[in-house]
């Protein structure tokens, strides 16, 4: 002992000058003084004892505590290494803490910044960092310079210095758990502070600190922590994000007063299994396993019976998920009532990050409540509704991947009437495209019964008439999901299937593909060979349900546009359902009828009549309402009436015979009856204001004379040709070259034995009509009437020839003239 008091005595003695000097004004030679003094204690050869050191830091430690202020930066760094280096080798450094404290106090945890060096306060705060590992439950005494110090620097405006901080507050936290717990709360704030600092390293040791801060000090500000962690895991540093679910995991398992806040730490461990990183998702698994373990254990005799006889997982469950275990299940079902309300706010933020969590953390939430659910169904089915309307695809994905769990867990006798109810109130897509996501996650057997109530509701006009492309997407949506899960138990409803794809399909083209692909589903599960055998049973009942309402269709009528998508689809099979069909053309096609609707109607009629070997006639019995249509459809619809959707009309019809004479459905023997009137009608209307309707009206004039000619009386044909030498003064080339090939056919209806002495004035005036236009500027229509009068010839050359060469000193050019006379000489 004397001689350390030796040794110690004779290295103060040396340094005593240097410890004078530190007094000095000059900076240098207080900057020699602190290296001189370290030279002598710390560096000195041999080194010092520790017990010498002891002494001889109580020497020293005071004077150079006060160079911890000193004006010189490097002076205040000097005089931190040396009392650093002191502690650490010294035997009993909390001695001199009542000496440190205070100055630690001075320098750091003032109101402003006392020590304008970063790097100074970051080697101070790293010193008390290093005071607090060597002095441990010591350190009791001191809590309050301590909290203190760490309020002022975790804000500090240098990050490795609040970085430092946090390591020290949870050093501290740890060491002193019985002490810091009543001085932990004042902390929480400048930690809040700072856990959105721009660095993912300072954040993620701000989450770290909070955790052991709650952990090992009081949880009265849990309320104030929460929110600011839920924040965190929006963080796009998975750093951060992972430290969130760590401490909130630890939380769960370790936090003494956990049960308190289970409601509030539930949501955050669960949001991280829907962490984009899957090494975060295993984390929140693992955490949250352990604690419903722990959970069971805690509570082993609450949940004996279910513990002793806790079910399998159930045979309809979700396939490649692994059941949470029982005291997962007990957790969510005693909070989900704090927590659902909450989160269906959430799905439906404003912000859309929250939106996208809230409906990713829905899906663990129900996979854990289970049946549970079915005593929230009003708040979750509300919550889903509004989500399903989201801009963003990833949250409908995930409330849609929601809803299907609910199809496995709640019994169709719940969520049925509930939801039907809300699809027929809202009348909008939400509720069926949650309604389709609900039956694809039911069984089989359980949703039976309801089939039919499901279909129907979706078949009520006020849901299914709907020009909204979602809503015809969901329809659509939920008739795939009944295919899928029912499978053959669709049977009893196909017919209602049939009308739901049909009725979609005539309000949107778009919709074709996929609703014949459902079709042939349907076919599938009933073991149909053809989607046309689908149709010949089902498409007479819909006809049926379509006629009662017939009379009352408007051209806007979803039933007008069912019953053209219907024929148009059927091809054959509507030649066996004429009696059906045709009332419905007669109905619609009446002259008191809208115009636009007429015009629709001769619109699908004309289409159907080009196809009839495959749509109408496809059972060869077209041929007896074919007069029908001509007498009540056709010639009706000819007569003339003012505007231009009449006109339409008019050109609609008589497009709508031409086709009929065309396919060939109409024949001789049928056409008799009408023969007369339809005639005068074409007659007539071949003087219609529109070239169109003039035009076809010339064809169907020609077809009339070839398919009926030789039937025609000589005074008919005389009554006719007046009307058709008047077109050939038609403002149209084309409806005068159509009406010349009218005359070739008409010239073919008179009788071999033709009395020409008796009709000469007849044969004079059809004669001298035509070849007034033999003088045509047109060569085309030289050429076509030239072709005529070769034609007519042939009744009275002699005539002809006799009538040619009274004009022909009166036409421009001679030519046509002088063909048609060497032509008719070759006769003679």
């Amino acid at each position: 002992m004397a001689c350390v008091d030796q040794n110690s005595n004779a290295v103060l003695q040396g340094i005593a000058r240097h410890i004078n000097c530190l007094g000095e004004e000059n900076r240098n030679t207080r900057k020699k003084a602190l290296e001189g003094i370290k030279k002598d204690t710390l560096q000195r050869k041999p080194a010092l004892e520790s017990t010498e050191l002891q002494l001889v830091f109580s020497e020293v430690a005071k004077p150079l505590l006060k160079v911890f202020s000193d004006p010189v930066e490097k002076c205040r760094e000097l005089s931190i290494i040396i009392i650093r280096e002191f502690m650490e080798k010294v035997e009993k450094p909390d001695e001199s803490l009542p000496y440190v404290m205070p100055v630690l106090v001075l320098r750091l945890g003032q109101q402003e910044l006392t020590e304008p060096s970063e790097e100074i306060r970051l080697m101070l705060v790293e010193f008390l960092t290093q005071i607090v590992e060597y002095s441990g439950k010591r350190l009791s005494v001191y809590l309050d310079d301590l909290i203190r110090i760490l309020q002022r620097t975790i804000i500090d405006p240098f990050p490795d210095v609040k970085k430092e901080s946090c390591r020290c507050t949870s050093k501290v936290a740890k060491a002193i758990p019985e002490y810091f717990h009543m001085q932990s709360e004042s902390l929480i704030s400048p930690l809040l502070m700072t856990i959105t600092h721009q660095h993912a390293k300072v954040r993620s040791l701000v989450v770290e600190t909070i955790g052991n801060v709650m952990q090992y000090g009081n949880s009265k500000s849990m309320e104030k922590v929460v929110p600011h962690l839920a924040q965190r895991l929006f963080d796009d540093s998975p750093v951060v994000r992972k430290a969130v679910v760590k401490i909130v995991g630890n939380w769960l398992l370790d936090l003494p007063d956990r049960y308190s806040f289970h409601h509030k730490l539930i949501p955050l461990l669960l949001t991280g299994l829907a962490d984009s990183q899957p090494e975060i998702a295993e984390l929140a698994d693992t955490l949250w396993y352990d604690t419903g373990l722990k959970y069971e254990k805690e509570n082993e005799e609450e949940l004996k019976d279910k513990l002793d006889f806790s079910k399998e997982k159930p045979a309809h469950y979700p396939s490649n998920v692994e059941r949470p275990n029982l005291g997962c299940r007990v957790l969510m079902m005693r909070h989900l009532s704090k927590i659902l309300p909450a989160l269906m706010k959430d799905v439906t933020d404003w912000v859309v990050a929250t939106r996208l969590k809230s409906a990713a953390l829905l899906y663990w939430l129900l996979l854990n409540a289970e049946d549970y659910v079915t005593q929230h169904m009003a708040v979750l089915t509300t919550g889903m509704y509004r989500a399903c309307v989201d801009e963003e695809a990833q949250v409908v994905k995930d409330v849609q991947r929601a809803a299907e769990l609910v199809g496995y867990f709640v019994s169709p006798e719940v969520w049925c009437k509930m939801i039907l109810a809300n699809v027929k109130s809202m009348q909008s897509f939400s509720p069926v495209m949650i309604l389709a996501s609900v039956i694809r996650g039911s069984e089989r057997t359980a949703l039976r019964p309801y089939l039919p109530k499901i279909v129907s509701t979706l078949n009520d006009s006020d849901i299914c008439f709907t020009t909204q492309v979602q809503m015809q997407a969901q329809l659509l949506n939920c008739t795939a999901a009944i295919l899928q899960v029912s499978e053959e138990d669709c049977a009893g409803i196909s017919q209602l299937l049939f009308n739901l794809l049909l009725t979609v399909l005539c309000q949107n083209e778009e919709t074709h593909g996929q609703v014949n692909e459902l079709l042939d589903s349907l076919c599938k599960v009933q073991v149909l060979e053809s989607r046309q055998e689908l149709y010949s049973r089902h498409t007479k009942p819909l006809i049926n349900q379509l006629k009662e309402s017939a009379n009352m269709w408007t051209v806007h009528s979803t039933e007008r546009l069912l019953f053209d998508t219907l024929l148009i689809e059927c091809g054959p099979v509507v030649g066996d359902i004429l009696d059906e069909v045709m009332p419905i053309f007669v109905t619609n096609l009446d002259t008191n009828k809208d115009p636009e609707l007429r015009l629709k109607f001769f619109s699908l009629l004309s289409r159907l009549v080009i196809s009839a070997g495959s749509t109408l006639d496809s059972c060869h019995k077209f041929g007896e309402f074919a007069v029908i249509v001509v007498k009540d459809i056709i010639i009706p619809n000819c007569v003339w009436k003012a505007g231009r959707v009449a006109g339409a009309i008019r050109t609609t019809a008589t497009s709508c015979v031409w086709a009929l004479l065309q396919s060939g459905v109409l024949s001789k023997d049928k056409l008799m009856p009408v023969v007369e009137d339809l005639l005068t009608q074409m007659i007539t209307t071949m003087d219609d204001d529109n070239k169109s309707t003039r035009l076809i009206c010339c064809r169907v004039m020609t077809r009339l004379f070839d398919l009926i000619g030789m039937e025609l009386g000589q005074d008919r044909l005389h009554n006719m040709y007046p009307d058709l030498l008047k077109r050939l003064d038609d403002s149209s080339d084309e409806v005068r070259i159509t009406v010349s090939k009218t005359f070739l056919a008409y010239f073919d209806c008179f009788e071999n034995g033709y009395d020409v002495i008796l009709y000469r004035a007849h044969l004079e005036a059809i004669y001298k009509g035509l070849l007034v236009h033999l003088d045509d500027p047109e060569q085309k229509i030289q050429e076509a009437i030239l072709e005529v009068l070769k034609k007519s010839g042939s009744i009275c050359p002699t005539m002809l020839l006799q009538e040619v060469e009274e004009v022909k000193h009166k036409h421009r050019s001679s030519v046509y003239c002088n063909k048609l006379m060497e032509y008719l000489k070759g006769l003679l």
